[in-house]
């Protein structure tokens, strides 16, 4: 996962997390056009996926520190869930910690394809991006 994937305003569907963590009512985290359309898909596709939500996590590894996980997941009582344009996200509080205003895109170019996390609280990446520190 990368942290300096950059998207246009007008391609990001916004989040707001609910219920918002204590003293803070913005934005949790948003994603793309292409990744809500990408997630759609795999929904449809993956065994075990169909009518769950997607989980967005951050995890330590890596050679920076932390990563970025992608699942999809029963929703836990602690979860942050919401909704943008018809895919359902769930985010533990200890992850909304790292991602909160960060971008999920899907990108697909030479080296591959995968979600990417533009993340305004990453302090740096590894370089092969796949993880940050914070």
């Amino acid at each position: 996962m990368s942290h300096s994937t950059e998207t246009s305003q007008n391609e990001t569907a916004t989040c707001e997390s609910s219920p918002a963590p204590a003293g803070d009512s913005g934005v949790l985290l948003s994603l793309t056009e292409r990744a809500v359309a990408k997630v759609k898909a795999f929904a449809e596709t993956m065994d075990g996926a169909k009518g769950k939500p997607l989980r967005i996590f951050v995890q330590g590894g890596g050679c920076s520190g932390f990563q970025y996980g992608f699942t999809f997941d029963d929703p836990q009582e602690t979860d942050f869930a919401f909704e943008t344009s018809g895919v359902q996200v769930l985010v533990d509080p200890q992850s909304a910690t790292y991602l909160r205003a960060a971008t999920v895109d899907f990108v697909e170019d030479f080296r591959g394809s995968g979600f990417t996390v533009l993340n305004p609280n990453s302090s740096g990446s590894c370089g092969c991006g796949k993880s940050f520190s914070a």
